[in-house]
């Protein structure tokens, strides 16, 4: 797979036709693949529940747009933001086991996302509900 403005043009497009306003492409190299390796385009408007990996860290390097990614506490209060963007001073982070977090899409954005190990949904003990004020 070549990932050039193309391919990040048609996902794009893809997310933009999705209720959800997100679509994703896997990148793994065969369904023997374990890990989770994918591209993740993301629309302005996108729900991303605040959540935690217990089982893998999570790498997320921005290759188009602008999003700032939350990091939370176990309260529900936000500890740490940072902006990615391309040349911008933040590319990416590694979300560490077990952070809360989220992301808030500013632009239209693609991310490269990695976790270690085999897919597994969100469970409620897993995601976070932030009390309504």
């Amino acid at each position: 797979m070549v990932i050039d403005e193309s391919l990040l043009k048609e996902l794009l497009a893809e997310a933009a036709k999705s209720p959800r306003l997100r679509m994703n492409r896997d990148m793994r190299n065969s369904p023997d693949d374990r890990s989770q390796r994918m591209l993740n385009a993301l629309l302005p408007g996108t729900q991303l529940p605040i959540h935690r990996h217990q089982k893998s860290s999570e790498t997320v390097i921005i290759l188009y747009g602008k999003l700032k990614e939350i990091y939370y506490n176990e309260r529900g209060e936000v500890t740490e933001e940072h902006l990615l963007a391309p040349a911008s001073p933040c590319v990416g982070l590694c979300v560490p086991k077990g952070q809360w977090h989220t992301i808030e899409v500013i632009e239209p954005s693609v991310i490269s996302e990695m976790k270690e190990g085999s897919y597994e949904p969100l469970t409620a003990e897993d995601t976070l509900e932030l009390p309504v004020r």
